[in-house]
């Protein structure tokens, strides 16, 4: 589905993605693991238009998408989530994701005169919809909460509610678990396997905690110093030489990371 040739994104003289290559294959939840600083968020923020790359290439389904914005990247079904969640705080979560698809009528001021019945009939069926999605997600009590004071977990799970109102193929999660308790992120986990398996989601998962990458990714790419250095399951990353020497070779917290 995704493929990445030779890209690199430097930053004067620091090179943060340093030729990367790789292969996403459609309906995997593959895992990208690797130290702090080796380029992981940068490569994702490349592949879905945040950044220009300095070189190289990217393609979805065989089409150069390689420099393309996000909102056009959004439209292919190309959507990425943030380590911190980015929702509207003052509105309800339902409000959250009803905001989310776009070319809605009520976005013309011509249509708030006289188109008022479609208005009406699209809020509706978003509204049906929103509802839908928060039931899936579980969380269809907190539907007239503000998003702003919900937790951080349930913040979480509304960024993958955004991704279920429009037509996602591909997801980018950059540390789904960040500041989130055990409890929820193993109910995350799970919702990720769900949308994968039932609605045939691809998603790429950058997360630090290895418990929850083994339960949800294969593959496994470990990236470090901007360039790609294995792949392969979770065993396999853990037991590569490469993999050992470059989490080692950042002190005590990364090995502790990687075990």
């Amino acid at each position: 589905m995704i493929r990445v040739e030779n890209l690199h994104r430097h930053f004067g003289g620091f090179r943060a993605v340093d030729g990367a290559s790789l292969e996403i294959e459609q309906g995997t939840i593959t895992g990208l693991i690797g130290p702090n600083g080796a380029g992981k968020t940068t490569l994702f923020n490349v592949i879905a238009g945040v950044l220009e790359p300095t070189s190289g290439r990217v393609t979805m389904g065989g089409v150069d998408i390689t420099g393309l914005p996000p909102h056009e990247l959004f439209h292919k079904g190309l959507l990425r989530t943030f380590q911190i969640a980015h929702e509207f705080g003052s509105m309800t979560c339902r409000e959250n994701l009803m905001m989310v698809p776009g070319g809605q009528s009520g976005e013309v001021l011509w249509n708030t005169w006289f188109g008022r019945k479609r208005i009406a009939d699209e809020e509706r069926a978003l509204r049906a919809k929103a509802d839908e999605v928060l039931e899936f997600l579980t969380i269809s009590h907190l539907a007239d909460h503000k998003a702003g004071q919900v937790s951080g977990g349930q913040k979480k799970l509304l960024e993958l509610g955004r991704t279920m109102m429009v037509d996602a193929k591909i997801v980018f999660l950059d540390e789904v678990g960040a500041g989130v308790n055990r409890t929820l992120l193993m109910t995350i986990a799970d919702t990720i396997l769900r949308l994968n398996r039932e609605r045939g989601y691809t998603f790429v998962v950058i997360e630090h905690d290895m418990n929850f990458i083994g339960k949800i990714c294969d593959p496994v790419i470990c990236m470090a110093e901007g360039k790609m250095l294995a792949e392969g399951t979770l065993d396999q990353i853990k037991a590569n030489p490469q993999v050992i020497e470059a989490y080692l070779g950042t002190g005590l917290k990364n090995k502790e990371m990687l075990t």
